[in-house]
């Protein structure tokens, strides 16, 4: 029997341009904001922000590995952000920006671990991208799901959402329009 879904855990900057652009693959069932790789329970995002819990923003991203392969949800993940930038991602700052993926198990490990190593010699700057095994992810408050969707001309996701967004539209079979 095959698996109907998989999932990944990525972050990449802000959640919410991450889950943004991310949805919009062909094959993403959902995405759903919120934090790991910390180490404080139940954490709020006031808490996060503050940089005291070691969480990351993160996105889960369920899909079906018949329509959509682990390699390619990284592939646009990398796409969307820059993986040089050590504990930030445009204007926001701090280790709650991240990169990390979050894998789920050892061929996630595996996959994400080849990737890296191969997208560093695309760089001038080395890959600062952390490679961590999963323990625990928290779901961020409700109002911070879908946000995009919900705030679509909200300043920040019209400057920095947005762009992602359309890289994603552009480079690979995307499925959702704003």
């Amino acid at each position: 029997m095959s698996k109907t879904r998989e999932t990944a855990t990525l972050g990449g900057g802000c959640f919410w341009c991450t889950e943004a652009a991310l949805e919009q693959l062909a094959g993403v069932e959902s995405v759903t904001s919120g934090y790991a790789g910390g180490h404080v329970d139940d954490p709020t995002y006031e808490a996060v922000c503050s940089g005291s819990t070691g969480h990351a923003e993160v996105v889960q991203v369920e899909f079906d590995p018949a329509v959509l392969a682990y390699e390619d949800v990284l592939e646009a993940f990398f796409e969307i952000h820059d993986p040089t930038q050590l504990n930030r991602q445009g204007p926001d700052v701090g280790s709650q920006y991240r990169s990390i993926v979050l894998y789920h198990d050892e061929t996630q490990r595996e996959v994400a671990e080849a990737y890296v190593d191969a997208l560093d010699s695309a760089y001038d700057d080395d890959v600062v991208t952390e490679i961590e095994p999963l323990e625990t992810f928290y779901r961020a408050e409700e109002h911070h799901q879908d946000y995009f969707a919900k705030n679509p001309d909200d300043a920040y996701c019209t400057f920095h959402a947005k762009p992602k967004m359309e890289t994603v539209r552009e480079k690979f079979d995307a499925t959702v329009a704003e």
